[in-house]
Formats: structure tokens, sequence, C-alpha cells
């Protein structure tokens, strides 16, 4: 794998990236106003909090993103960017992709 790739990852493996740039891509459970952070279901399933830059919650306008940011701990990423994937995203085949991802067999496509 690339060292200029950032990797993508679901919740059981966002810790093994911490201070790195990552890609998850999940579905939009709730907003916190007050502190400007916003609650994933990762692909994986689990929640994931995402602590956005002031203001660019509103950027999110569809059910399923995916979030460009630095892996802050094992449960957080703080977002540098957001990508909107629609309202209709199979997170289960994001699943496999993450997997495959991580899978050393797969290593010169990724």
């Amino acid at each position: 794998m690339s060292s200029l790739n950032s990797p993508r990852v679901n919740s059981a493996r966002l810790g093994d990236y911490l201070s790195r740039t990552v890609r998850l891509t999940g579905k939009v459970l709730r907003f916190t106003d007050a502190s400007n952070e916003v609650v994933l279901q990762a692909s994986d399933g689990g929640e994931v909090r995402v602590i956005m830059i002031s203001g660019s919650e509103s950027s999110m306008t569809s059910s399923f993103v995916e979030i460009i940011g630095i892996a802050q701990s094992p449960n957080s990423v703080k977002a540098q960017a957001c990508l909107n994937l629609g309202d209709d995203l199979d997170l289960d085949l994001v699943n496999f992709v993450v997997e495959k991802w991580h899978d050393p067999k797969f290593a010169s496509m990724f």
C-alpha cells in the first residue's frame, strides 16, 4: 500500500491509523449542534464521532457520506472534507471493499 494513499477504514480499523489521514464511509445518524459533531454508522456497523470544521456540517446533504480526515482516537475523526454519497448505499458492500483494501493479496490494487 502506498504511503500516499489515505486508507479506507471502518470503526474496527480506525484505531490502527491514529494521527493519519483516513477515509471513512458511513450513514449519518445524528448531529450535535453545540459541538459541531456528527455521529456516523460506519460500514461495519460501529459508531464513529466526526468532529466537523465549524459550520461545515451543513454541507452534509445526504444520508451517506465519506469523511476524509485525521483519525483522532479509535472512535473519532477530525474531518477535513466531506463527500455526499446519496441516500441509498449498501454499507455491506462498502465494508467488503474496506476489508479487501487491507488484505495483502490485493495490495497492488490499492
